[in-house]
């Protein structure tokens, strides 16, 4: 790093245009040093054996509905194929007057178009239901940590 100490005698001294980064690094060195110093101190803590949770497989109750909506559009109640919205809707209405009402499991194709997923919660909001939940794979990442 270069200084400017002066220019030639009887020059008009000129506007120094370099940014002295000295100081910025002696506060950022202190302010380091300073949380180095005070994390230990905060995170401290009472050693506990904490609980190991396991993802449990998803187990059909029978107060639950799952519709699956395949690559193309296609909407099953359980196994049955709905060929129409009109029919998933009055099986909808059907079911979502029983008390309690079931909970509804949706099992999306991964490469289906959203539209298809967003259409069924449509009619399930039509029809009345309040309970939704997506169905979904574990990541690799949560399958390795098994």
């Amino acid at each position: 790093m270069a200084m400017n100490v002066g220019g030639d005698p009887g020059e008009e001294p000129s506007v120094m245009a370099a940014i002295n980064t000295t100081p910025l690094v002696d506060v950022m060195l202190v302010l380091l040093i300073i949380f180095l110093i005070t994390i230990p101190v905060i995170t401290q803590h009472v050693k506990v054996k904490l609980p190991h949770a396991n993802n449990l497989p998803t187990v059909t109750k029978p107060h639950e509905i799952t519709i699956s909506v395949t690559r193309h559009g296609a909407i099953y109640w359980g196994t049955e194929l709905m060929p129409s919205s009109r029919q998933l809707l009055r099986r909808i209405e059907r079911v979502a007057v029983e008390v309690p009402q079931p909970a509804v499991k949706i099992r999306g194709d991964r490469n289906a178009d959203y539209r298809y997923i967003g259409h069924v919660l449509y009619e399930l909001e039509r029809g009345g239901m309040v309970k939704v939940d997506f169905i979904t794979e574990p990541s690799a990442k949560e399958l390795g940590a098994r």
